[in-house]
């Protein structure tokens, strides 16, 4: 019972740090429409809030 518990403290954090490590890299590549997308949303966002006159946008 000892050796599982001995594996199981070196290998869960590596596969810990190895998934965390291969979410981080997937979520970096964004593709080109879900950029463009995003920047859309962005300067509508702005253009609401700069036409707003109390300065408060509907989150």
């Amino acid at each position: 019972m000892e050796s599982v518990l001995a594996i199981a403290t070196v290998v869960g954090p590596i596969l810990l740090l190895g998934a965390i490590i291969w979410a981080w890299l997937r979520n970096r590549q964004a593709s080109r429409t879900n950029k463009l997308r995003a920047e859309h949303g962005a300067r509508e966002l702005r253009k609401d809030i700069e036409d707003s006159p109390q300065k408060d946008a509907d989150l």
